[in-house]
């Protein structure tokens, strides 16, 4: 008997075979993965990531799909379920002494602060795959200067190696999604492409620079930093935010990072 869907939970359940395979051939699982899925919902990628790995660590809310994906996998391997929220859940605990690598199909209500929880715990984390709102997977790999470049872009790509791989349909879903799917993989720096002194200055710079898009960054920054010192680190300060890199924000977060110690 299949589970009916929660909105609450933003519960879409994968079922197309052509896509499953395509994600877990994407995934490529082996053996000595410490693999865990969020959300594993009816077990759609649950049951071959359990088969090829022999050993999976799932994380699921809803309670009442807990058993029967249980049933499903008695045979299929070692499944162990954590009932939690994973936007509050360790993932580290389970990595011990060796990397996770994380895969789930996010709910498109709580995907942008999961991946930035996970992020949290990155130092734990090899890589990420995972089924997304493609507005998202855009905005994610997005370059400076694109209509879908933002606050996500950046702070994403300071901490990860964005690929998108592929879009998914809605009819792959149950029920179908009003919105296009797609899947990434994310892959964590062990070192990040630039150095920033302070990265909770960094966040601050971004989520400050693209508060008010239209803006320049004369306008938009003069609080955190004059117009003259972005001239003097080489930044146009009548540029807007979605015209800058990694780098030159970066050099912004560092200058404010290093007035603030000043003082």
């Amino acid at each position: 008997m299949s589970h009916n869907p929660r909105k609450r939970f933003g519960q879409h359940f994968l079922h197309d075979p052509a896509v499953i395979q395509r994600i877990v051939t994407a995934i490529n699982p082996r053996a000595e993965n410490i693999l865990v899925e969020i959300g594993p919902g009816e077990g759609a990628i649950t049951l071959p990531l359990l088969q090829a790995t022999g050993c999976l660590h799932v994380v699921e809310l809803d309670r009442d799909l807990i058993d029967p994906l249980q049933y499903k996998a008695r045979e299929a391997g070692e499944l162990t379920v954590h009932n939690a929220d994973a936007l509050r859940f360790d993932f580290c605990k389970l990595a011990g002494s060796g990397m996770l690598r994380v895969v789930g199909n996010l709910p498109y209500n709580i995907s942008t602060p999961l991946l930035f929880h996970l992020l949290e715990q990155s130092r734990c984390i090899s890589d990420m795959h995972f089924m997304l709102q493609k507005e998202v997977v855009d905005r994610l790999a997005a370059d400076p200067g694109s209509g879908q470049y933002g606050r996500l872009s950046v702070m994403i790509q300071y901490r990860c190696e964005v690929t998108p791989l592929f879009t998914i349909g809605a009819g792959a879903f149950r029920p179908p999604p009003r919105v296009e799917s797609a899947f990434v993989k994310l892959r964590p720096y062990r070192t990040p492409p630039v150095a920033v002194r302070d990265e909770a200055v960094l966040a601050a710079v971004v989520q400050q620079a693209f508060s008010q898009r239209r803006k320049t960054l004369r306008n938009v920054l003069r609080n955190m930093i004059d117009a003259s010192a972005m001239q003097a680190l080489g930044i146009d300060p009548a540029l807007r935010a979605e015209m800058l890199g990694i780098r030159e924000f970066a050099a912004l977060a560092n200058h404010v990072a290093t007035g603030r110690k000043d003082q």
